[in-house]
């Protein structure tokens, strides 16, 4: 009974944040201006910050770990590849097919994920995983683009495609986790003001980017073909984990390193998701179904996935 308390304690934190977010927007106080400006703040300052912050003052050998990062990587390319594959055999139209991959395997690191993170294991939980991060999320982005633009392969897409290949290599959490890696090998010193200065900007970050996300959230995007989005979230939210967990086993990846590639390979799909179906011609109304849906459940999967690593002992 008190690991099942202390799970919720994890979890329905990261969760209530999100809520509050919804109630905050269903209520008027904040709108969709707000909103905005509040997701360009944390995606181009406040988490870049906090990346480079907990990366850059961690040891870095001390919080390596290849295992997890080559491990984390491959569950992702086995999931994307699977999932594209059924979509193909299923015969599902040419819209559907990049929008339900994606939604199978690119999921919300960033802000959930990191939140979870961070409630779970604390700072150098969080540092391990923005190293990860780091790593992974050139491979997600890129696995995006491709099972999007695939589809329409020949269609004209050249433009679009190199727009958001150009973008993924000027990703500014890619670029703060770099510096942040860098910085930390090199074993620079922070300067005492530069470290004070971070902590207090940082501060703000997680919870920014969860009421971003309440105040997204719509039950009116639940109007997609909700079968196959069930299918895609739960391909995110149970098969990634699971496929994750078996593969860091098999590799040797033990306690928290194990923990943090199963809580990070179980965030829902990302709400750029949505954005980049729009952009690359995928069924957008599919994409926001899966976001929402995956977001809903990700609270009970979250819980159940806690519960079993921290029962076993793993």
């Amino acid at each position: 009974m008190l690991l099942f308390v202390d799970t919720l304690n994890i979890v329905l934190p990261v969760f209530a944040i999100i809520a509050l977010g919804a109630l905050l927007k269903r209520i008027g106080l904040i709108d969709a201006t707000f909103l905005q400006q509040t997701n360009r703040l944390v995606y181009y300052v406040c988490l870049p910050l906090l990346l480079f912050f907990e990366i850059g003052r961690a040891d870095f050998l001390a919080s390596f770990n290849g295992r997890l990062i080559a491990g984390s990587i491959l569950a992702v390319t086995i999931t994307f590849l699977i999932s594209y594959a059924y979509t193909v055999v299923r015969g599902y139209p040419p819209a559907a097919r990049g929008v339900f991959s994606q939604g199978a395997f690119r999921g919300n690191i960033a802000y959930v994920g990191l939140a979870i993170v961070f409630n779970a294991l604390g700072p150098a939980g969080l540092t391990r995983a923005g190293i990860l991060m780091g790593f992974l999320v050139p491979f997600l982005n890129l696995y995006a683009i491709l099972a999007l633009i695939w589809p329409h392969r020949y269609d004209d897409t050249t433009q679009e495609s190199v727009h958001l290949f150009r973008r993924i290599a000027l990703n500014p959490l890619i670029l703060a986790s770099f510096v942040g890696i860098v910085w930390s090998f090199l074993a620079i010193p922070m300067p005492l003001l530069l470290e004070r200065s971070l902590k207090i900007a940082t501060g703000m970050t997680l919870p920014l980017a969860l009421l971003a996300i309440g105040g997204a959230f719509s039950l009116e995007r639940l109007r997609g073909d909700l079968f196959t989005a069930t299918l895609a979230a739960g391909a995110k939210l149970i098969w990634m984990p699971l496929l994750a967990a078996v593969i860091l086993t098999w590799l040797g990846v033990t306690g928290t390193d194990l923990e943090i590639g199963v809580l990070i390979a179980g965030t829902p799909a990302a709400t750029a998701n949505y954005i980049m179906a729009q952009q690359l011609r995928g069924d957008a109304e599919l994409a926001g179904t899966i976001v929402m849906l995956s977001t809903l459940l990700s609270a009970v999967t979250y819980t159940a996935a806690l519960l079993i690593l921290r029962s076993h002992g793993l």
